[in-house]
């Protein structure tokens, strides 16, 4: 039998962004339009906003309708100077995760290298076998079906055995099409059909009958802790 696998968003699943890290991006963001295509500052902000809930991220609005180079807008904006003040960390994080059985992996939208940063500043990074960030899906933003699919690729595993934990509905929704277990990581009360279980934040997670049903198994020792 295959070993179950975990998949993690990151931003506001495994940590709280919008505290301080999504209205600082939401600034950069921004700017790099207004400067990249001349525009007013609302105008700006307006077609952010736009192009996010159209296509689940600024950048792809940005690529498809604006041909901007998607490497050069994220180091243009996540330079994050002040990022170890505005990760928030939470004590009991590492050990919950620890107590996974099976594959754990980062899924994410953001570019690697902040990716890598804030795993490393939540003292979790070492835990994850893979972190897969926008360029990884060659950038196909969540919720595209195709940056799903350069997932399961690179991972080489069954969607039967796959469980993702987002905050995300519209991820979820294409993965729970594809045949993945969905958590939603949410304090929204509702609970769409193609939500398997909602937990308000990871320390939930041992709460829920995925948990129950698909963590039988100790961890692997090999994962030294940190504490």
């Amino acid at each position: 039998m295959s070993a179950n696998v975990w998949i993690f968003d990151l931003d506001n699943t495994l940590h709280n962004a919008d505290a301080a890290i999504f209205p600082h991006l939401h600034v950069e963001m921004t700017r790099y339009i207004m400067t990249e295509l001349a525009l007013e500052e609302h105008a700006a902000c307006a077609l952010r906003e736009h192009y996010w809930h159209t296509y689940g991220a600024t950048l792809k609005g940005l690529m498809r309708h604006h041909r901007i180079s998607p490497r050069h807008f994220l180091q243009q904006t996540h330079q994050l100077e002040q990022l170890p003040a505005m990760v928030i960390t939470t004590k009991r994080l590492r050990h919950t995760l620890q107590q996974l059985s099976g594959r754990k992996v980062v899924f994410t939208n953001g570019p690697m290298s902040y990716a890598k940063r804030v795993l490393k500043l939540l003292a979790i990074d070492d835990l994850f076998e893979q972190v897969f960030s926008v360029e990884s899906s060659g950038f196909h933003p969540k919720p595209a079906m195709r940056g799903f699919q350069h997932l399961l690729g690179a991972l080489k595993v069954n969607t039967g055995n796959c469980i993702l934990l987002e905050d995300s509905l519209p991820a979820l929704m294409t993965a729970k099409r594809l045949g993945m277990k969905t958590i939603h990581v949410s304090k929204r009360l509702h609970k769409p059909s193609y939500v398997d279980a909602r937990i308000s934040t990871i320390l939930d997670l041992p709460t829920t009958q995925i948990y129950k049903t698909y963590n039988n198994a100790k961890c692997p020792s090999s994962i030294s802790p940190r504490e």
